[in-house]
Order: structure tokens, then sequence, then C-alpha cells
């Protein structure tokens, strides 16, 4: 059964569902959203929600394309002092691909929603 959980990314809070049982993982992944966001933020001054995203989203993909520390087994690290961190290995090349169109398609959406902007 879905469960409604509120995450808070950037100051607002979006009401997401996800599966029973995954909720833990749905709020370290945000906290880590969140947390490229505000970086980006940081770095580049105001920015629309969708190029807010935008940076957050490639920032996290960054990570991965660079072999950077995952900040995600840190985060679960921290989450759950039981576990010890899963031991660093190459990203999958699919996921690679996969954050690369996905950046892609975010930049679309930021200058299509930048150029409604603008017209009205």
């Amino acid at each position: 059964m879905a469960k409604m959980v509120d995450l808070t990314i950037a100051g607002r809070t979006y009401q997401v569902a996800c599966r029973e049982g995954e909720e833990d993982n749905l709020r370290a992944a945000a906290r880590l959203v969140d947390g490229k966001s505000r970086e980006a933020l940081a770095g580049l001054g105001t920015l629309s929600e969708a190029r807010q995203f935008l940076f957050a989203s490639l920032l996290l993909a960054d990570e991965l394309v660079e072999d950077k520390p995952d900040a995600a087994a840190a985060t679960k690290a921290r989450a759950s002092s039981e576990q010890a961190p899963a031991p660093q290995t190459r990203p999958d090349p699919a996921l690679i691909l996969r954050a690369e169109a996905l950046a892609d398609r975010l930049e679309s959406l930021a200058m299509t929603l930048e150029n409604g902007a603008s017209n009205a």
C-alpha cells in the first residue's frame, strides 16, 4: 500500500508517495537533493525552482560520474549506525546514461519554463 511522506527540499514541502517500508530511503534521498539544491543556490544565487532541481540533479550525477565519495552511503551510515557503508564501486554505465538523459530533460524543461515565464 502506498504511503505519503512529506519531504522538505530547499524550504518547500512536497508530499510524495512511496511503498510501505521505503520511507527512510526516500527521506535520505530527499536530504541529498536538499543539500545539493542549497549548494546550487549558494554557488549560483537566485534560481527558479526548476533550475534549482536541475543543478541539484547535475551535482548528484556528477558525483556518480566522477566516482566521488558516495554521499548516499554516508547518509545511510548516519541513519543506521549498525550498518557499515557499502564498499565503493564504479557506477553502472547504464545509470550514468540515465542520469545524463535526466539532466538533458531537466535542462529542456527549465528552458521551457523560463521561456514561458518571460512571455507572460
